[in-house]
């Protein structure tokens, strides 16, 4: 037995073997990339994010977003590490990391305080640290939600520890703002009030009178031990109020911010019933893979129908397995805490309320319910190994093994979040008739340049679900990569007839349609898109663009300066904008400031590396008179172009420096001197 003098040693080396095995086991993590899915949402194109903590920002944080439902905290967190490291996918990730060791850390102490086990909740600890479904919450850069929010859990645990060992309003405030910012970083933590029930039963025993600070005395009278058993009890979830009312609130904010964003899924859609029947087989499910973690994936498609027998082989265990529980619930309270925690923490993800592409079943849903499990393993199993002759020896062994197995499992799933190519394929391998992981490989592959195998997998998502709206634009978008407008043309017009308020299909079809020289419909489409998504950028650009080539400059000003205002940093629109105010034969539309104010701007979101930026940069100076700058940006061009292409860009910053060496601005050229045709549609 561990001496009381060697205990904060012994509680430093287990802190110590944490973090190691922790960074052993996600050590290829920083070298991964961002994803497309999701990740460009949240971080990669989010605008919003890219401002970093400015007021504005902030206060769209706060705000029921058009991106995601309500965290508020989240979005701040994000924000953080953007102003920090821009878009370094690498930090990103080492900062999910981080936030997971302080997990580990926190519920190894936590449990350590509660129950006065050390090895125990070293295990509990190191099982969470290591489990490979904890995977996709810490590799996930999307998923910072799920590692920022299991922070203030613990965090909360924390001060509610600190609470009931002298309970006063100043401590019970702590856990109310920690437990707060805990839910503006995910919903999902809606059940911790009743997690620390749990605790108030065991290990805390705030349900036992002699433990409440009761006269011992009272415990040799029974009716009145009851009597006050159950004044305590009631006290108890009356303590929970607060906390409750709360998590009502997060949950009333999520339920608008979904509405908000129309990704609710109708029980027309997915019945109650199979909702119902899908979660207890999930309830086995979770269990099977903390046991056996095999086979894991970003996405499980959700089931069009279940076996009528797993569904009555799966109520029947956790029938039986909780009435187990509470038969022995005085004799080993441990085992009822850590089921009810296990069970009660996964129903706000169950699917009874569904939103957005909600699966079957999904790894991060266990980031903090496994704990449950955990609790019962670490306490149940020595229990049983004791009897044993040798069990200590046993026991030291078995865990040993069981978690460098785990650590072995978690390194090989990591490797799979490398990218997109990687996370989808192996999604592919392991399951059957995905649609999803179909198409969000062909996004993945799109990134990459590599069209012919992602129109492959486009084709393959349709198969399975040839109503699939996302895979008919994207197949659209591949198509007209190629060339092939008449494909593209087909499947946006599909994806419209299967979803008319789809906008960026009309924006994409008005793009394909207007390289077929079609302006008149494409104009169509770019307005019906701004009809359906009054805050599409892309749309506004587009539009602004066919309007600058048919010489109508004041409409084309007004709609880049709308596309820069939804999204200031499409750099489309910096260019040509900058370029009218910078070079335009009329006099009225040129402003030299104005054209080096959005010139610089673009040159830093393409960090002085993309001769089109450098271009309009000098052309921009020298509008302005400064010849000087005008011609040594223009040198920087220069050399970019002819190493990077294409020939005629080269060509006409070559005549341009010439001009501004001669202290005249790009205005003044001859027509043969003019640029090749500035930006593209936006797709």
């Amino acid at each position: 037995m561990v001496s009381t003098k060697n205990r904060p040693r012994s509680e430093f080396i287990v802190g110590l073997f944490l973090v190691v095995m922790i960074l052993a086991a996600y050590w290829q993590l920083p070298t991964h990339n961002f994803l497309v899915f999701d990740d460009d949402g949240y971080i990669t194109r989010n605008t919003h994010v890219h401002e970093g903590f400015t007021r504005e920002s902030i206060a769209w944080a706060f705000s029921i977003t058009d991106v995601a439902y309500w965290h508020p905290l989240t979005w701040l967190s994000h924000m953080l590490d953007y102003q920090l490291f821009g878009l370094k996918s690498g930090m990103h990730h080492l900062m999910n990391l981080f936030l997971h060791i302080a997990n580990s850390l926190l519920l190894f102490f936590v449990l350590k305080r509660m129950t006065g086990s050390l090895w125990k909740s070293a295990f509990v600890a190191a099982m969470f640290a290591l489990h490979p479904l904890n995977v996709e919450s810490v590799a996930w850069a999307s998923e910072r939600k799920s590692v920022l929010s299991t922070l203030f859990w613990m965090l909360t645990m924390l001060t509610y520890a600190s609470y009931t060992e002298r309970p006063c309003f100043s401590r019970y405030l702590l856990i109310f703002f920690v437990f707060a910012l805990g839910l503006m970083a995910k919903p999902m933590l809606v059940t911790l009030p009743f997690v620390l029930l749990l605790l108030d039963y065991w290990p805390l025993c705030r349900f036992t009178p002699t433990q409440s600070g009761i006269d011992r005395n009272l415990k040799t009278h029974k009716s009145i031990n009851r009597g006050f058993q159950r004044s305590l009890a009631l006290r108890l979830v009356l303590e929970k109020i607060p906390l409750l009312a709360l998590s009502a609130v997060t949950v009333y904010l999520w339920s608008i911010s979904v509405q908000r964003l129309d990704i609710v899924v109708s029980t027309v859609s997915v019945p109650m019933k199979l909702r119902i029947y899908n979660a207890l087989i999930t309830y086995v499910s979770y269990i099977k893979k903390m046991i056996w973690p095999h086979n894991l994936v970003v996405f499980y498609p959700y089931p069009e129908a279940l076996p009528g027998w797993q569904i009555a082989g799966a109520g029947l265990l956790l029938l039986c397995i909780s009435a187990l529980v509470l038969f022995v619930v005085k004799r080993k309270p441990y085992l009822a805490v850590g089921w009810l925690w296990y069970i009660g923490t996964l129903v706000p993800t169950m699917g009874f309320l569904q939103a957005g592409l909600w699966p079957a079943m999904a790894d991060r849903f266990t980031y903090l319910t496994l704990i449950g499990l955990f609790i019962i393993i670490a306490w149940g199993v020595p229990e049983i190994i004791a009897k044993m002759r040798y069990g200590r020896i046993v026991l030291i062994v078995s865990a040993t093994i069981v978690l460098s197995a785990f650590m072995i499992c978690t390194w090989l799933q990591v490797r799979h979040w490398q990218n997109g190519v990687t996370l989808f394929t192996h999604n592919i391998n392991v399951t059957a008739n995905n649609s999803l992981a179909h198409n969000e490989l062909g996004n993945a592959l799109v990134q990459q340049g590599e069209l012919d195998e992602a129109v492959l997998h486009y084709s393959k998502a349709l198969q399975t679900d040839p109503n699939y709206t996302n895979a008919h634009n994207n197949l659209g978008y591949a198509f007209f990569r190629q060339g092939n407008y008449k494909d593209a043309i087909y499947h946006y017009n599909e994806a419209l007839r299967i979803n008319p308020k789809y906008a960026k299909a009309h924006n994409n079809l008005g793009t394909a349609l207007l390289s077929q020289g079609n302006y008149k419909d494409a104009i169509y489409h770019y307005y019906e898109a701004l009809r359906i998504d009054p805050n599409y950028a892309g749309a506004y650009y587009n539009l602004g663009k066919i309007f600058a080539n048919h010489g109508k400059t004041e409409k084309a000003i007004n709609f880049y300066i709308k596309a820069l205002d939804l999204n200031p940093e499409m750099t489309q629109a910096l260019y040509n904008l900058s370029w009218i105010t910078a070079t335009h034969k009329n006099q009225k539309f040129r402003n030299g400031i104005k054209a080096i104010e959005l010139a610089e701007k673009l040159c830093e979101i393409t960090q002085y590396n993309q001769a089109l930026a450098l271009d309009a940069l000098a052309a921009a100076y020298a509008e302005a008179g400064k010849f000087d700058s005008a011609v040594l940006t223009a040198q920087k061009a220069l050399k970019l172009a002819l190493v990077y292409g294409p020939k005629e860009l080269a060509l006409g910053i070559k005549r341009r420096l010439q001009l501004y060496q001669a202290g005249r601005p790009y205005h003044q050229a001859q027509p043969e001197m003019d640029s090749i045709e500035p930006g593209e549609n936006e797709s």
